[in-house]
């Protein structure tokens, strides 16, 4: 019985090590060695691996998303001018009477001028003055289509000159829609207004750290968090005429998974954190469990930020990439590293066990198996030794005791 219990026990102990040893334990996600060497799987997903170092922490806070980035127009307020649409206001004067506007007789009218009945600027661009002919105003301001009117009509009228301005701005037109805002669309102002002051104008219901503005002109689009326009004035650009600004709100979290004091889902509560802070929300690390030089971050970026993290994109196909940061908090100064280190939306947080821990489960594991194996062969023991014991019962031994 002993024999088969010993070889039992070294055939559960030879397989086991053959499935792979603690990959068959139960755990919270990969370990370390499968997160930073990639998978073996062809099937998996293929992702860039990054050690945060003060040069990453460059990179990334160039490719933080920011309006003074992505529209580059540092020029101040801009010159408006007219556009398909406009309603237009048109004034003649003239030197004296008696020319193309203003009759002879002087008595006849107040002034040595005439207004024009508003008109749009039709598809083509143009507007029409009498005996001037069609006049382009689409792309040109209220000067130039001055300028434009009296060389027309310099040769027919006495001295003309012409006042443009506008009755109605339809073409150069701002808007600033969203549920925490009041939906507004309103004419751009000569003087220049900024993303703020227009927010402002809507009339902004839920000023928070959950509200992201997007901002769209000529096709361009970028968002970033309403505090980005606070904190960090650079963002707070000149809006432009057809610009759109869209007020959404959507709550800033991020997922802790693995040796964390807390796994699950946390808001920022601010409009961003950083990786110390984020880590900190999740009660930390947990002392008995965790591998402080594995703390990962998984995140998304596009394939420019990749390429300057030293990523071969070559591997990956679509404008995302997948990218998994690691922060080795073992090194003191990771610390430091950790609270430059700006978690974003939607992140995943993911601290791996130490080797130790898997270890451990691992030979608890076997424990338990060898001793499930040995448990016929105790039962068996058990059974010999009742039955022994059985046949012993009633009998009396009397020593037998030498006589005189």
């Amino acid at each position: 019985m002993r024999r088969f219990g010993v070889f039992a026990a070294l055939v559960v102990l030879g397989v086991a090590t053959a499935l792979g040893g603690c990959a068959i334990v139960p755990t919270s996600g990969p370990q370390t060695n499968d997160v930073r060497y990639g998978q073996q799987d062809s099937e998996s997903l293929p992702y860039g691996f990054v050690r945060v170092t003060p040069a990453v922490l460059e990179v990334l806070a160039r490719s933080t998303p920011k309006f003074s980035t992505t529209f580059k127009d540092r020029r101040g307020p801009e010159e408006l001018r007219f556009g398909i649409g406009d309603i237009v206001n048109v004034t003649l004067f003239e030197a004296g009477a008696g020319g193309l506007f203003i009759p002879a007789e002087a008595g006849v009218r107040p002034g040595n001028f005439v207004t024009l009945p508003p008109q749009a600027v039709d598809n083509k661009g143009n507007i029409f003055v009498p005996y001037a002919g069609s006049i382009r105003a689409q792309g040109r301001t209220t000067a130039e289509i001055q300028t434009a009117i009296v060389e027309a009509l310099k040769n027919r009228a006495l001295e003309p000159q012409a006042i443009v301005s506008w009755a109605d701005q339809r073409a150069s037109s701002i808007n600033v829609l969203g549920e925490s805002v009041g939906s507004i669309r309103f004419p751009a102002n000569a003087g220049g207004e900024r993303v703020l002051d227009a927010i402002t104008r809507a009339g902004l219901r839920a000023p928070g750290h959950d509200l992201w503005v997007m901002l769209e002109r000529h096709g361009r689009r970028e968002t970033l968090p309403f505090g980005a326009l606070i904190y960090e004035p650079a963002n707070n650009i000149y809006v432009r005429a057809q610009d759109t600004i869209f007020i959404y709100k959507d709550p800033l979290t991020f997922v802790a998974f693995g040796a964390t004091g807390v796994q699950g889902q946390f808001p920022f509560d601010a409009w961003r954190i950083s990786l110390a802070e984020a880590a900190g929300k999740a009660r930390g690390l947990n002392d008995v469990q965790a591998d402080p030089g594995s703390v990962f971050v998984y995140r998304g970026e596009t394939r420019e930020v990749a390429t300057a993290l030293g990523v071969d994109v070559s591997q990956f196909t679509g404008p995302i990439i997948p990218i998994i940061y690691n922060v080795n908090l073992r090194d003191p100064a990771g610390f430091f590293l950790a609270t430059k280190f700006e978690v974003r939306n939607k992140d995943v947080l993911y601290i791996a066990n130490a080797p130790t821990v898997d270890a451990t489960k691992f030979l608890n594991y076997l424990r338990l198996i060898i001793a499930t194996a040995r448990d016929p062969v105790n039962a068996a023991t058990d059974v010999f030794i009742l039955k022994n014991t059985a046949r012993g019962i009633g009998t009396v031994v009397v020593p037998t005791t030498p006589g005189p």
